[in-house]
């Protein structure tokens, strides 16, 4: 990244960003001067992502996101890092099952509900207790419209996504007035964990959505970027679907 703002004093924790969707968030953040914490469980694929993001203004810290240990680790090593933590992005998440919901094997589903649920609650307790219950700031949960709406197939997936909108809800109420909790619920973004809802057919697939195309990383950091910004100061307890448009062909005729 070439011509960085002036830093914003703003620091920012995002998990599962060496790549895709969590990429795009910290790239949008640090492009308004944020400074922030990466984390994702591949050492080589974060150092990358940090030397491409910018050394002086990231930091990555390696683990599994239902981890406790690294949970406490990451939050530790921000803080000692850049002093605060401002903002906590919730992005990371699996989804390593595809069928239909009577034969999903129960531990997968445990294993998808922490991965993706009981992790992001884990960080939002950390930073919480780390700064922002006296400082302020904000929490966005990267859901999906999986969570919103039914979605063949991954269906312990879309479970574990509206429980994270639940919990957006839950931590808003119990979080004001000091830190704001919002989520993003996308559609189809073009990344690898994605790659296999539109891997050649990608045309076929944009087809069906009003705007013509796929979503990209940048579109929820952009999102990210709005939630976690003065312009959203009045706004908590809220799921943005970032869509595309896709949910407009869900009427009659």
């Amino acid at each position: 990244m070439t011509s960085l703002p002036e830093l914003s004093g703003r620091v920012a924790l995002v998990t599962g960003a060496s790549r895709g969707i969590g990429y795009g968030v910290a790239e949008a953040l640090i492009a308004r001067g944020d400074r922030v914490c990466i984390t994702g469980r591949n050492e080589d694929a974060l150092k990358e992502a940090v030397e491409t993001l910018g050394a002086d203004r990231v930091i990555g810290v390696a683990g599994k996101a239902h981890d406790e240990a690294h949970q406490a680790v990451a939050v530790e090593r921000t803080m000692e890092a850049f002093g605060r933590v401002d903002y906590l992005v919730n992005n990371a998440g699996t989804n390593p099952v595809f069928g239909p919901m009577a034969d999903l094997d129960l531990n997968v589903a445990r294993k998808v509900f922490e991965t993706n649920v009981v992790s992001a609650l884990g960080f939002a307790q950390l930073t919480w207790k780390a700064w922002q219950s006296e400082h302020g700031g904000a929490i966005v949960n990267i859901a999906s419209v999986a969570g919103v709406a039914p979605s063949p197939f991954i269906g312990a997936y879309g479970m574990s996504k509206a429980a994270m909108i639940n919990l957006t809800v839950q931590l808003a109420h119990e979080f004001a007035p000091k830190v704001r909790v919002n989520a993003i619920a996308p559609a189809v973004v073009k990344t690898k964990f994605a790659q296999a809802l539109y891997e050649g057919r990608e045309e076929e697939a944009a087809a069906a959505y009003p705007l013509g195309r796929l979503g990209v990383p940048s579109d929820i950091g952009g999102a990210a970027a709005f939630l976690t910004s003065a312009q959203s100061d009045w706004i908590t307890g809220q799921t943005l679907v970032v869509d595309g448009g896709i949910f407009l062909n869900a009427g009659v005729g």
